[in-house]
């Protein structure tokens, strides 16, 4: 598959993550909205007003718990088991599509996580070029070859499998950065890999908004 047809297929499938999570939440706001006039009907026929609802007694934890046992729901825990090493970024609701933007909350890049692949598509309005600093000497150099380069010696080292390997690939159109794909990005390197992506399409804007 070519560089063009993978971002391509990025971009589709982005596109179509995004209506299906618009219909489902449209669809969500109307069942709400649904439920809402239907507790407002009752409450009204009750004579209750708005600031009575103070007054109403708030149910007892105990009874919250014995609820949740008859109907045989249970509570999800507030924390996210942390992925093991050496697999790839599991994206999930809601991180799959994480936009990155400037301190002033411009626009720099959108990041679209798949299940074994990460896409940076940078925000091509700014016209993002190859030849900006720091892009080469810090996020390629210092950042993607070096994530690289140790991966290549666990697997000389057979402490890695090659197909488990972090790999990278930059998609350009003459100079200008159309794309970055990521592969075997565990959740360790991904928070770093967000953090140098952003800083780095930052300072390039600065340099382009401000030529010297």
């Amino acid at each position: 598959m070519s560089q063009d047809q993978e971002r391509i297929k990025a971009l589709v499938n982005l596109r179509q993550h995004l209506e299906e999570r618009i219909t489902k939440l449209n669809a969500e706001t109307k069942e709400l909205q649904a439920s809402l006039d239907a507790v407002n009907s009752v409450l009204l026929e009750k004579g209750f007003k708005r600031g009575s609802l103070n007054d109403a007694e708030v149910p007892e934890k105990k009874e919250q718990k014995d609820w949740a046992t008859q109907t045989g729901q249970r509570i999800k825990p507030e924390f996210v088991q942390k992925e093991p090493k050496r697999t790839s970024y599991q994206g999930g609701e809601p991180e799959n599509v994480i936009p990155l933007k400037t301190a002033n909350e411009e626009s720099l890049a959108i990041v679209y996580i798949e299940k074994d692949s990460i896409h940076v598509l940078p925000d091509e309005t700014k016209h993002f070029s190859v030849n900006t600093p720091p892009f080469g000497n810090f996020l390629i150099d210092r950042v993607l070859a070096k994530m690289h380069d140790k991966d290549s010696e666990l697997v000389r080292l057979k402490e890695l499998t090659p197909d488990k390997m972090f790999s990278y690939n930059v998609v350009r159109e003459g100079e200008f950065l159309r794309e970055i794909i990521i592969r075997n990005a565990d959740e360790e390197r991904f928070r770093e890999l967000k953090s140098s992506i952003r800083w780095t399409l930052e300072k390039m804007y600065e340099k382009v908004k401000s030529p010297q």
